[in-house]
């Protein structure tokens, strides 16, 4: 087996825990492979480098993410369009969907020996303005307002058709996975991954009987946000790409080809670990 290993540096822990995988992985007869960026920091452990980090994606037969939800949901997305699924492992502060703890390193044997299970999870794409080419969401696209910016009036398209109105700082369009992130702090609907739907979340809307929306995955969404010439308007896709949004320029969602593949060494029950996540959590 070839694992590609993907560690986020930034996250406390990630060195030692990386460390720890590799050795793991190496005693388990596994050859490992990382980013040509990673060389300084893991040189004397015996992994080989690829400077060309889709390689790294492309030859693994697994890829691993070390760090934090938002690492495991990159390299997932960046796993799908070669058709890899990704495990993650938690060094951040919450982990929804990594699959080990740092902590959990002896499951790894499971992992070779291949007695594990792939989870898919539903991907949105998302086109801004006249965009021929979508940008690929596992989590969700937020349309919002910038720092200096006043409340703005969005409208919302159902295939083609309007279908609401809101005033509010902001809205969320997530995936069944992306509900138990931004999505749950603005008071969106837990839901089950193994579904396939479209949430549709209001951030601080200026009304009394605004609700969070679900669609059918077969849906076509189409937000714009109507604002003064001098207003900031910023399209954030799983919070990490950031993109300036002119005013009333049409922002297109619709369920993607891609799926992304998580991997799971033990059944887990959703609801528990939503649970056992938000019971944990540290401010």
């Amino acid at each position: 087996m070839i694992a590609a290993v993907v560690p986020n540096l930034d996250k406390k822990d990630t060195d030692l825990c990386t460390r720890a995988l590799v050795k793991k992985l190496h005693s388990l007869g596994a050859d490992v492979w990382m980013a040509e960026t990673m060389r300084p920091y893991f040189g004397d452990t015996g992994v080989g480098f690829l400077k060309d980090e889709k390689a790294l994606y492309r030859q693994g037969d697994v890829l691993i993410a070390v760090g934090g939800d938002g690492t495991i949901i990159q390299v997932a997305k960046n796993a799908a369009l070669c058709g890899k699924a990704v495990l993650g492992i938690n060094v951040g502060r919450l982990g929804f969907v990594a699959s080990l703890e740092k902590e959990e390193m002896d499951e790894i044997d499971k992992l070779v020996q291949g007695a594990y299970t792939i989870e898919k999870r539903m991907m949105l794409d998302v086109w801004v303005g006249q965009e021929t080419t979508p940008h690929a969401v596992l989590n969700d696209a937020v349309l919002s307002r910038g720092t200096y910016s006043h409340i703005l009036d969005f409208e919302v398209l159902l295939n083609n058709e309007s279908i609401c109105q809101y005033r509010a700082d902001g809205l969320i369009i997530s995936t069944p996975t992306g509900s138990t992130a931004y999505s749950l702090s603005a008071g969106g609907p837990v839901v089950d991954p193994a579904l396939d739907c479209i949430g549709l979340v209001p951030i601080c809307p200026h009304s009394l009987v605004t609700r969070p929306v679900v669609f059918s995955s077969n849906s076509t969404l189409c937000a714009r946000a109507h604002c003064g010439s001098d207003e900031e308007i910023i399209l954030s896709l799983d919070g990490a790409t950031i993109i300036p949004v002119s005013a009333s320029a049409p922002i297109t969602v619709k369920r993607s080809h891609l799926t992304a593949g998580l991997i799971r060494l033990n059944h887990t029950n959703f609801y528990q670990v939503v649970n056992d996540k938000l019971a944990e959590r540290r401010l």
